[in-house]
């Protein structure tokens, strides 16, 4: 009888094997000292590392990514003061020198008294799906790039104009410094189309979007298709002479790509009309006003017998 009592598991044995075997990873460390009191096995095979080599927080510090080793332990520690739960997600270095994602979920432990006594957790593998995550993250920019992309010419399109210029707006209204705003329109493109056809007209956009893209020279410079045949071009701490200049420089970076168009009524080449505007903007203004200058200062270009610039 009294080997059969022996033989019973105390409750302490049932939960140790328990916690022993499942996938996630038990763990104790005593908050006085800062020394792991406890680690399940499983740790070895996930990371390679013995339990006994994990002495203390510094074994766990040290076995993490650098760039993720330091905002970790200073957030855990800073929760783990203030007695608060918590979980953190960072790269663990296993023995082989990989990297293995980890989800550290901790609960604090207090005295009586209130003070900490100790720690408790369990480490989770989620390499999988941090996996998926950066997966699902990659395919989202991309279709997001998509959404922001012209279809045909491959410059950005008004859904991405209508983004930049509210952000450059605001911008430029807080530093109290000029946007200008470019509005280009191919001359006579409709005859275009009617003469080479509609598939040359896409390619001639194609070259019409590359060419002008190029003349965007600084990194805050936007350039896109704003529909059909027009383009626009956004110019961040651009004042109007400068503004013109680069018009300028678009309507010369066409002409010497020298593009044929027999039914234009102002030359044989292929050739643009441009409409500049530039303001500082207040705060009672609008961005939606810096377009509608733009586009006057196009239509006043056209009027004058197109293949040239006017700004205001």
């Amino acid at each position: 009888m009294t080997d059969l009592i022996n033989d019973v598991p105390t409750v302490n044995d049932v939960y140790k094997t328990l916690l022993e075997s499942t996938k996630a990873i038990p763990w104790k460390i005593d908050w006085a000292t800062l020394q792991f009191t406890y680690i399940g096995p499983q740790i070895e095979e996930l990371l390679g590392w013995e339990p006994a080599s994990w002495q203390t927080v510094e074994d766990w510090a040290t076995r993490m990514h650098p760039e993720d080793r330091q905002w970790v332990v200073d957030y855990c520690v800073s929760q783990s003061q203030s007695g608060i739960d918590h979980e953190a997600d960072y790269r663990a270095l296993n023995k082989s020198g990989d990297y293995v994602w980890i989800r550290d979920v901790v609960h604090v432990v207090r005295k009586q008294n209130g003070q900490v006594d100790s720690l408790i957790g369990f480490m989770f593998d989620i390499t999988e799906r941090k996996k998926t995550e950066q997966e699902l993250f990659k395919l989202q920019k991309e279709l997001e790039e998509l959404s922001f992309k012209d279809g045909l010419t491959g410059v950005a399109n008004r859904r991405m104009f209508d983004n930049v210029i509210e952000t450059e707006w605001l911008k430029a209204r807080q530093n109290k410094q000029p946007l200008s705003l470019i509005v280009i329109d191919i001359d006579f493109f409709k005859e275009y189309n009617d003469c080479y056809g509609h598939l040359q007209g896409d390619d001639c956009l194609k070259q019409v979007a590359t060419t002008l893209n190029n003349v965007a020279a600084r990194s805050r410079d936007f350039f896109g298709r704003f529909g059909g045949e027009e383009f626009v071009m956004l110019l961040p701490e651009t004042d109007n002479n400068a503004a013109w200049s680069i018009a300028e420089r678009c309507r010369q970076a066409l002409f010497k790509k020298q593009i044929p168009h027999d039914r234009s009524k102002v030359s044989q080449l292929l050739t643009i009309s441009l409409g500049v505007s530039t303001m500082i903007p207040s705060i009672n203004d609008e961005h939606n006003e810096l377009i509608d200058r733009a586009d006057k200062q196009l239509y006043q270009a056209k009027q004058k017998g197109r293949n040239c610039i006017q700004s205001a």
